[in-house]
This record gives structure tokens, sequence and C-alpha cells, in this order.
């Protein structure tokens, strides 16, 4: 597919990799092969940046050798032939060499590109502890600032000052330190990232012992989340000399915190592991974390002192695949041990804030209105547990199901068996004769008999609802516990003021209903109830989402949610990357695409049904997209600016206009759609 769209390019995706090619102990030539080969295979892939291990041309563990006059012109002549070979290369290379320079020897790193030495970034902290001697052989580049180094007879850039950024690609900017200087309390990279640098690379020797992975692991992870940046690690492996030590070869790719990409350990093969960094959610972090810019001038804005190395990658726009996991549900890990984890912390937060209301508000009772779906399913639940956290009867929970003109007797049975199971207080009101009062005072064709299900037909129903759950709050002494969540106030499906949108605390206000969907399965699977509330929830969790405020069909199929707004698993994704990230549409729709579009591919979280693990093609997608944008931008605002309070629950974002969200209600989604619609195939 040649359209732009399908290229990461286009997307802010930059791919990078980290090679662990064989080592030898001390053979430059052999050292040099090796590293062409794997910059071969990288450029095969797709591959713009490629970084080698510490000293992968000189050899690391050399002791006395790397003093040799004859040690020192091998290295050179094996850049010489990794240069030449990159001419026809796409990547850029950062290899490690050895390099003498003004009478000091320094472990550097070499970026490499088309045939050319981009510049040399010689190692800050040498290591001179335990089984580590290298102020014996290298200098520290500490202060080594605004230099330059011959090779070949050319002058080229050397010093600690160095970031690299390419002319015609946006977002490939990189920055390079070698192995201890990560380590270090103040890495190098940190002052590269603030300087602008939003990939930073470290060609790391490493040898291993027991624990060790882990503690590379832990530092990639916290400096790519603290200096906003993805982290690509790369530690020698077989065939350096094990006189004293031994070599896994682990290569890592972080990206703010998190690790996208891990090659194996200890294999007798090269390696390279790919992944592709989204430079673009990068940078929108940084603008959003004001304290990335104060720690830049805290450090007297690094940017003014680095020198940017400026090089043509020549990208071409091709679809190349997306060498990058993308969760279907970005609001719930895949991993089990990680989503169990989770929803304990989501469930709890839900808990503790609705307990803290309860005290604070001196309220008696909680009043919800309880329809037997998913929404009222979960805040009850969560009710339940708070009343039984405070010490408090849960009859002090006041349950109301106020069936209406569509009510389906299901619902309204779950919604009985559930009550009666967790037992709390239930009551029930029939809505019918008020909304029919209602309907034929304000003269609506529903009351002389016409079939009209328009939203004024719909709105009577819920708001008489929310009236009604209010006035019983002042009768008994309670609050109104909202039951909406965070998908309905992105999307605005709630009715206005006295409707669904407005309640004395919205429990759900912070969780979107893809997340509450495996909440309820976390409470079953970890026995948060008893087995008769479990077997309900299970019942609510297989029904089709539903309002039921239009009458059934014909052919008696209620009405549907998903197919008025599209699917909640879409319709979450988006909302997940324009809230957290503030993406553009057309990388929106990118990226779910490829998380969506074969069901056969990809990780699913264990526990979801079998049913509900679908597929969507683009045009599926680009639809529901544009219908989520509008909605988004333009119709629903208002309402979010007038929303209750309720606890933000996931790091993907909340909607309250006192936190994470705040916009105006009378804006429109014009430029959204109009990227989407000129951008997108």
């Amino acid at each position: 597919m040649t359209h732009p769209f399908y290229a990461i390019h286009s997307h802010g995706l930059i791919r990078v990799a980290a090679a662990t090619p064989r080592a030898s102990v001390g053979d430059t030539g052999a050292n040099a092969e090796a590293t062409i080969a794997l910059a071969r295979e990288a450029d095969a892939k797709g591959v713009d940046l490629v970084v080698f291990p510490e000293l992968n041309l000189t050899s690391y563990a050399i002791d006395d050798l790397h003093l040799q006059t004859a040690q020192q012109r091998a290295t050179l002549a094996a850049i010489g032939t990794v240069v030449e070979a990159s001419a026809i290369l796409r990547p850029v290379l950062l290899v490690g060499a050895a390099l003498v320079r003004n009478g000091r020897l320094y472990n550097c790193a070499l970026a490499i590109a088309r045939g050319h030495v981009l510049g040399v970034v010689p190692k800050t902290f040498l290591p001179n502890y335990r089984e580590f001697y290298e102020k014996r052989w290298f200098a520290s580049g500490m202060g080594m600032t605004g230099l330059t180094i011959d090779l070949d007879g050319e002058a080229i850039p050397f010093g600690t000052d160095l970031i690299f950024a390419a002319r015609d690609l946006p977002g490939f900017v990189f920055h390079a330190e070698i192995c201890e200087d990560y380590w270090a309390p103040t890495p190098p990279s940190t002052a590269g990232a603030l300087a602008g640098a939003l990939i930073c690379c470290n060609l790391s020797a490493s040898n291993i012992v027991i624990g060790k992975a882990r503690d590379r692991a832990m530092l990639a992870a916290a400096q790519s989340a603290r200096a906003v940046c993805a982290y690509v690690y790369s530690a020698a492996g077989p065939g350096e000399s094990t006189t004293e030590v031994a070599w896994d070869g682990q290569g890592l790719v972080h990206e703010l915190g998190e690790q996208i990409a891990e090659s194996a350990r200890f294999s007798t093969e090269p390696e390279l592991v790919v992944a592709d960094v989204d430079c673009e959610r990068i940078t929108q972090e940084r603008l959003r974390t004001g304290t990335f810019n104060d720690a830049a001038m805290f450090a007297g804005n690094p940017e003014t002192r680095f020198r940017r190395i400026a090089f043509d990658h020549a990208p071409v726009l091709e679809d190349a695949g997306l060498e990058r996991a993308i969760r279907r549900f970005p609001f719930v890990p895949n991993d089990p041990a990680r989503r169990g984890d989770d929803c304990y912390e989501a469930f709890n937060i839900q808990v503790e804030a609705l307990s803290k209301r309860l005290v604070s508000a001196n309220a008696e009772t909680i009043v919800i209105g309880v329809s037997g779906g998913l929404d009222s399913t979960h805040a009850l639940i969560v009710a339940a547990k708070a009343m039984d956290r405070l010490g408090r009867p849960r009859s002090a929970i006041l349950g109301f199901t106020m069936p209406g003109f569509a009510t389906g007797e299901g619902t309204k049975a779950n919604a009985w068996a559930l009550m009666r199971a967790l037992g709390i207080t239930a009551e029930e009101i029939d809505i019918r004769p008020a909304a029919t009062r209602m309907l034929e005072d304000i003269g609506h064709p529903f009351s002389e008999g016409e079939p009209v299900y328009d939203i004024t037909f719909e709105n009577v129903q819920a708001g008489l609802r929310t009236d009604y759950l209010f006035r019983f709050a002042n009768q008994r002494r309670g609050i109104v516990l909202g039951t909406g969540d965070l998908s309905e106030m992105a999307l605005g499906w709630s009715t206005y003021g006295v409707g669904d949108q407005m309640s004395h605390y919205a429990v759900n206000s912070g969780v979107p209903k893809t997340l509450i969907q495996f909440l309820i399965r976390w409470c079953i699977r970890t026995d948060q109830y008893d087995a008769a509330t479990d077997a309900i929830l299970s019942t609510i969790l297989a029904q089709e989402i539903s309002p039921e405020l239009v009458p059934a069909g014909a052919d008696g199929a209620l009405q549907s949610t998903e197919s008025m707004i599209g699917p909640y698993a879409l319709n979450d994704f988006f909302a997940h990357y324009v809230i957290r990230y503030g993406l553009a549409p057309s990388k929106i729709a990118f990226l779910a695409w490829h998380a969506w579009r074969d069901a056969s591919v990809g990780a699913w979280p264990e526990d979801l049904p079998a049913d509900a693990r679908v597929a969507y093609d683009l045009p599926t997608i680009r639809h529901w997209l544009e219908k989520f944008l509008f909605r988004f931008f333009t119709t629903s605002q208002f309402k979010r600016s007038a929303m209750p309070n309720g606890p933000k629950v996931s790091a993907g974002g909340a909607l309250s206009p006192r936190g994470d969200w705040r916009a105006p209600s009378d804006g429109t989604a014009e430029i959204w759609i109009k990227e989407l619609r000129s951008s997108v195939p």
C-alpha cells in the first residue's frame, strides 16, 4: 500500500534497533563484518537507527591491549570499513570504538550515516570499582565540548555536547551515552533530552551477574520516564572475553517508562531487536509536563550549549508494517498480573473516594438508580464495598429500579436479583404514569398514540428518573450516586441537568466502559462478594448494552447503544489517545487499524469472552472515529463543564473541568474532522 497513511514516518514513529553482534576478543576486522551484517539486516527491516554495544568494533574486555598501537590502528581501519559499507544503507549506526585524541584514549560512540561519521561522543563516567578498571585505559569525556577529532583527514564533531537530528524527518533526534553513564546519578542523557533529543541511546558492554538484567531494565525504564524520551540499550553479548566475567547481550527499548521490546539473552546467534518508538507521543508528553521545561531551565537550558548535528535521512513513505504492540484496550493491560493489580487499584480508588464523600457529606444513605446495566451495577457494588469499609449496613443503600416504556423484563429482573443478593434496601417506582403526564403536558405526539420515539421521549424518562432520585435523597438524608462512566462523558451519551449527567457524586466518571467490564470480572474472580452476587454479575456482563428508552421493534430487538454511537472498544481506544496524548486523528486511526484489523494477531486479555474478540477494518474505524470526534469536540463539552465530582482513576486521563480536561463548551470538531478526512484513505 503506497498511501502515506500506511507509513510509520507519517505518524511520528521512528524504527530503532538494539543490535547484539557476535563479538571477538580484539579482532576488529571480524567485529566490523559482524557490525555490517546486522546493519544490512536492519536496512532490510526498514530500521532508522541501530544501537550497537560499547566498543563493539574495538572489543571491550581486552584490558591493556587497548593501549597497543596496533590495536588502535586496527580500530581506525574497522571504522573505515563500516563507514564505507554504510553508504548504501538506510539506518544511522551508533557504533562503539576506542579513539585516540590529543594524547588520550577515549571510549566513544560514533554516529555513522550514509558513508559519513556525523559525530563522536566520548564516555563521561568511567567505572573503576569492583571488576571495572576503565580509568587505567581511558580518559573521561567530562567537559569535552565544542571540539573536533580527526578521522581520515576530516574534522568530525567531538564531545559530550552532541545531539543528532534528521533534517527531513521531524522527531528523529537522538543522543548517545555509554554504559556507566546511565548508572550515574546524573546521566548525560538527561541533558541530552532537555536539549531536545527524543531518543536516548546507550552503547553498553555490561557484563552479567545475577539480577543485573533487572537493574538495567529498571534504569532504562526510569530514565525514559524521567527524561520523557525513548531509551534504546544494547549490551555486549557472546564472544567477548570471559577471563573474569561473562556477557548476556541484553537489548532493550523503552518509551515513557514502558518496555516495548527486549531481546533474548545468552543467544549464540547475533540479535537485532526492532521496535517503533513514538516520537509524536513523546513530544506531546513533554508539552503536557511543565516540569520538563522547568528542569531545562534549572539545568541552564542545555539546548543553548549542545551542538545539533543535522543529517539527511531520506525517509521513504511506504508501508513497512508496525514493530510495536498496540493494546486493543489501552485502559486494560493484557498481562494478567498487571491487569489484576490495576483492577485492584481502580476498584479501591472508587471505594475510598466514595467512602470519603459519604463521611464529608454526613450522608446517612446512598440513593442509586439500578437498571440492571453495567454502569449502575458497578456503581452499586462499589457502594456496597464502601459501606462495608465504613462499617455501615448495606441496607443504607437505597436502590430504585424505575421501569419506563422500554424497560426489559430481563434487565429489571437482573436489577432486583442484584439488589437482593447485596442486601440493600430495594424499591421500584414505575415512571410511566408520570412520563405519560409530562408528555401530555408538553403536547408530545406519543401522548396521542403516535409511535414517536425522539430525543424528547427518551429524555422525559431519563429526567424523571434523576428527579425522583434527588427527591429521595432529600427525603432520606442521602446522596445520589451517579452511575455514568468516562466513555459516556466522552461521547456526551447522557441526559443533561435533570438527567443521568447529574448526581451528588459520580463514582464511575473516571472509569471507561471497557475497564468497568474487567473490574466486574475481577470482582467475581477475586471473591469480593458471595456466590449469588457473582452469578448475577456474570449474567449482567453477558447482556447487550442498551439505554432501554425506546420500545423494541417488531423483531423484538432492544435499542442498541453501540449501533448508535459505535463500539465502546473503539470509542475507548479513541478517547485514550485524544485525552491522554492529543494525537492527530489520522495517527489514532493508524494505531487503531494496526490494533484491530486482525482478530487472530496480537494479545487479548485472557478473560475477554471469545465473541468479543472481533476485528474492525479501516473504513469502520474511520467512520466511528469521525462520529467520536464530532461528539467529543462539538456536542458534549457543555455536559463535562458541569459534571459532578468524581475520582480520577486511570493515568489515561479524566474529563473533569477541574482536573485533566479543560475545553470550551462552544468548540468545534472541524479541524480534527478535516485532518481525518484528508489523511486517511
